[in-house]
């Protein structure tokens, strides 16, 4: 089988939104063994939408749409594949009065034009949006099938594994072949050094695709291996899988979907250990991504932000002729914030960061990217000194992932 992908918006025309959706949507179909055979963006415009949607019809039996199902006058998406297939409009009263309690619910005002996304083409089948008011809906038109929903990412993102797979496995029961995933996340090497690793591995000839995606600043390398029975592509992406880690080993953080945060948040728990974290460059940065994680309050005990001198004395009891003789950036000052943080908290660990993010403060000694991360327990205190050569929100990020890599470095006893 065969799928085709079409993205409705002005705002991708634009290039003020990226469409982030047309990839995910290819990645959930090849996953379940089926074949993307186009990817198209369209603006918000009646006949614009019309002419690729039967372009797109003729090279294939599925075509799925996302965007344009909100309330405003340029959301005309549900119109627009109505008028296209003679298909008059009717109000899904069940749909109208979940959205209407949607809006009670959260003490929403009420706008009348919020009833048109309970319009659907006649012969619709409904998709639910659990997350949001806009339920999309599949239509089958001249033995073919249409699927639309929300452009929002978050929404497409659960709607297309709970609402459009269960209807295109109702229609398209038997895949033209079984598939296995794996993510393999690391953090240290270029996107080019990690293929260079990979190079001898023959993957073809292992029925297994492989794709590198860069996800700043981490790389993550996707293995999709395809036979035809579940069992051997499973065999096959165990065996792969095992060859790759040989090879990426020392950079590998995670396998699977979990993120370097979630993979702390399970170790600190698992230990039974707590974290304070005192941050300068990094602005709160390293705190903020421990707090992405459901239940951190468990092991995150606080995070200050001493960001100028007077600080990091006042707060953390560095002692100003340190900061004096070596400079708030340096191995020492950031030493004596991970242990001051931890004893001013009370944690089991003390985490710090200082540095320079640029563009400006940077010197010949200690040049624009330059950090000084520590981490501090009851025993001894460690410290990492590194040289970056990105942006300022670059350089940042960076920072934090490095000082969240040590970390879990030492949680895994590696420290």
């Amino acid at each position: 089988m065969k799928i085709c992908i079409l993205t409705i918006g002005n705002e991708l025309m634009s290039g003020r939104t990226a469409d982030t959706n047309s990839s995910f949507i290819a990645r959930e179909i090849n996953l379940q063994g089926w074949q993307v055979e186009a990817m198209m963006s369209v603006g918000d415009k009646f006949d614009s939408i019309k002419s690729r949607l039967n372009y797109l019809l003729a090279l294939t039996d599925v075509v799925i749409c996302t965007g344009g199902l909100g309330p405003t006058a340029d959301d005309i998406t549900t119109a627009a594949i109505a008028q296209a297939f003679g298909l008059p409009l009717y109000t899904d009263e069940t749909v109208l009065q979940a959205i209407k309690d949607r809006f009670a619910k959260y003490n929403l005002r009420w706008v009348e034009n919020n009833a048109k996304q309970a319009m659907f083409p006649q012969g619709a089948e409904i998709i639910a949006n659990p997350i949001g008011t806009a339920a999309g809906f599949a239509l089958r038109v001249k033995e073919k099938l249409i699927f639309v929903i929300p452009g929002v990412p978050y929404e497409t993102q659960r709607m297309m594994p709970e609402g459009v797979i269960p209807i295109l496995r109702r229609y398209f029961p038997q895949p033209d072949q079984y598939s296995a995933k794996q993510t393999i996340k690391t953090f240290g090497l270029s996107e080019a050094a990690v293929d260079d690793r990979l190079k001898d591995i023959d993957f073809a000839a292992r029925g297994v695709n492989v794709g590198f995606y860069p996800v700043f600043p981490e790389n993550h390398v996707v293995l999709i291996s395809r036979h035809k029975t579940q069992e051997e592509a499973q065999r096959n992406l165990q065996k792969t899988q095992d060859e790759v880690a040989v090879r990426l080993q020392d950079c590998i953080f995670s396998y699977g979907e979990k993120t370097l945060e979630e993979v702390i948040a399970g170790l600190l728990t698992e230990k039974k250990l707590t974290i304070a974290v005192a941050e300068s460059c990094t602005g709160g940065l390293i705190t903020n991504r421990l707090t992405d994680v459901s239940g951190s309050s468990d092991y995150l005990e606080r995070g200050l932000v001493t960001y100028s001198n007077e600080s990091k004395i006042s707060m953390l009891g560095v002692p100003a002729e340190i900061i004096e003789k070596h400079g708030a950036v340096s191995e020492e000052t950031a030493r004596l914030m991970a242990e001051g943080v931890r004893k001013l908290s009370g944690a089991d660990l003390g985490l710090s960061s200082t540095g320079i993010a640029g563009p400006t403060g940077g010197s010949k000694e200690k040049p624009v990217g330059t950090v000084y991360l520590a981490l501090a327990d009851s025993k001894q205190t460690v410290c990492r000194h590194y040289t970056f050569r990105w942006d300022r929100k670059r350089n940042k990020h960076v920072f934090s992932e490095v000082a969240l890599i040590i970390l879990k470095d030492y949680l895994q006893g590696k420290g």
